[in-house]
């Protein structure tokens, strides 16, 4: 599975990041362009311990059952799917700006590894290895490139 922690993928995320055009047409959802990067960049301060949000109720009922499907495999996220209410980003935002953002978050979660990855739960899924961090970061990117078609 690809991960965040491998500099190959890392490489690759940042690129499609790259390309992304501010008016992209998205294939699902609401968010633009600019908003998915924010929101993306929002995951990430979790993945290296900025945010802690708290744990949602049905996260502790469901999560650790759905991590394996979620985690276990090299399938996509599914569209349409829930988030964290601290992860909702609305209003304008500035697409350079978060493109900047997001790519500094990368490269801060790349160059600290394992050891600098948060041991706070995520707030669905709850404790997660580093490996896990790094494959959710990476699909959740892949999720909200392909969103627009990158």
């Amino acid at each position: 599975m690809k991960n965040l922690f491998e500099p190959a993928a890392a490489d690759e995320v940042k690129k499609r990041v790259a390309q992304l055009k501010p008016d992209a047409a998205r294939v699902w959802g609401t968010m633009v362009p600019a908003q998915a990067l924010a929101h993306c960049s929002l995951a990430m301060e979790m993945a290296v311990g900025d945010q802690k949000p708290p744990r949602m109720f049905i996260g502790r009922i469901l999560g650790p059952m759905l991590r394996k499907a979620a985690l276990g495999n090299d399938d996509p996220m599914r569209r349409n799917s829930p988030t964290a209410k601290e992860l909702l980003v609305q209003g304008d935002r500035d697409l350079e700006q978060e493109r900047t953002r997001l790519i500094r978050l990368i490269d801060r979660f790349v160059s600290g590894g394992p050891a600098r990855c948060t041991t706070h739960p995520h707030t669905f899924f709850g404790s997660l290895t580093p490996a896990q961090w790094a494959t959710l970061m990476y699909k959740h990117a892949d999720h909200h490139l392909r969103q627009f078609g990158g």
